[in-house]
């Protein structure tokens, strides 16, 4: 009992316990078996009753499906699989010697006083030793594509989860990052006593409904993301002295334009934290977005002061660039560029992305 189904689950393709699977595999035998049975009904010239057709290609059926569950479930998983294609071909044609001669046999006496039925079955012997083993073979050139187109899908949606899994992964990273970044500046107000708190928690509210409740999809539209980003701005402006000049220009109409989340932030984040953040005079951040039906354009450049040595091996920009472009290779591979510019006195982001 257990190895019976063991070679139903192998002909199956399923594990035991997906049974909607198994049952729609099992579906699918009987519409072939049907369709065939359908076939050889309607070429069956022997003139005999329709209830004498039905039975004889109904046994028809019996031999067929005994050199194909045969091949399937006993000579595919013992033999093919272990790549013993010999002995395969070998007890593959043992089967088709012993079957059509008991197939022919059978009829022989079936069409008993009817020596016009019986005179075929032995002068058309030989093509049906060659039918026998087309429909054997044939079965296995099935097995074959199906288990292809099934490995494929499957990759397919291992390909797919791990994709997913990733993303989250590295929005995981991201999103605790801003955050900790904007309590530290509304940390800051606070200790001066500073009326803009008020602003910033407003702010800070919007931000962290955006990246707790609408940062779950795959796409956002894209002027939710702006929203986001000016209100970052707004927060840095608050934070920063009057000698930093801060720029956001939008250029071009935004619609239904949709983009993934959060990609457009870590730029920010890095001009204020590695840019200005690191000089003592006035600096300035100047950001451009042009926007069109079917791309962004998105630039950044920032001040910021004397270089300092970083380490061996250690990207520029810290890992929130390194996630950008993770991200980006994920989700639109081959459908944009990245330029980014690490010069003495600035740092320049240039990207460009197909929306389609």
């Amino acid at each position: 009992m257990k190895k019976a189904t063991q070679h139903i689950n192998y002909i199956t393709n399923l594990p035991p316990a997906i049974l909607p699977s198994k049952w729609g595999r099992i579906v699918y035998h009987l519409i072939f078996w049907l369709t065939l049975f359908a076939f050889l009904l309607y070429f069956d010239d022997s003139g005999l009753s329709r209830t004498d057709r039905w039975f004889n290609e109904f046994i028809n059926l019996l031999f067929y499906g005994a050199i194909v569950y045969f091949n399937l479930l006993y000579l595919i998983p013992n033999y093919l699989t272990k790549k013993r294609l010999g002995t395969y071909l070998l007890l593959l044609l043992a089967a088709t010697f012993v079957l059509t001669p008991l197939r022919v046999i059978f009829f022989y006496f079936r069409f008993s006083g009817m020596p016009h039925l019986q005179q075929p079955l032995i002068g058309n012997l030989n093509n049906y030793f060659a039918l026998t083993f087309f429909i054997g073979s044939g079965s296995t050139v099935l097995k074959i594509i199906t288990d292809w187109f099934r490995q494929l899908r499957e990759h397919q949606e291992l390909q797919t989860q791990t994709m997913q899994s990733e993303l989250r992964f590295l929005k995981s990273q991201i999103n605790p990052h801003f955050l900790f970044n904007t309590l530290n500046n509304l940390y800051a107000l606070t200790l001066k006593k500073s009326d803009k708190a008020p602003e910033i928690v407003i702010k800070l509210s919007e931000m962290m409904r955006y990246m707790l409740y609408e940062c779950n999809e795959k796409q956002v539209p894209l002027q939710k993301e702006v929203h986001y980003l000016k209100n970052y701005l707004d927060l840095e402006k608050l934070r920063q002295s009057n000698d930093i000049d801060i720029n956001f220009l939008v250029e071009g109409q935004i619609t239904d334009q949709q983009i993934a989340p959060l990609l457009f932030i870590p730029f920010l984040e890095n001009s204020f934290k590695h840019g200005l953040n690191t000089q003592l005079q006035a600096g300035f951040v100047n950001i451009h977005l042009k926007v069109a039906d079917k791309y962004v354009d998105f630039s950044i450049e920032n001040s910021k002061g004397q270089t300092i040595p970083r380490q061996e091996n250690r990207p520029s920009g810290g890992i929130g660039l390194v996630n950008v472009r993770r991200r980006l290779n994920l989700l639109y591979p081959e459908r944009y560029q990245l330029q980014i510019h690490n010069n003495p006195n600035t740092f320049a982001v240039h990207l460009t992305i197909d929306l389609e």
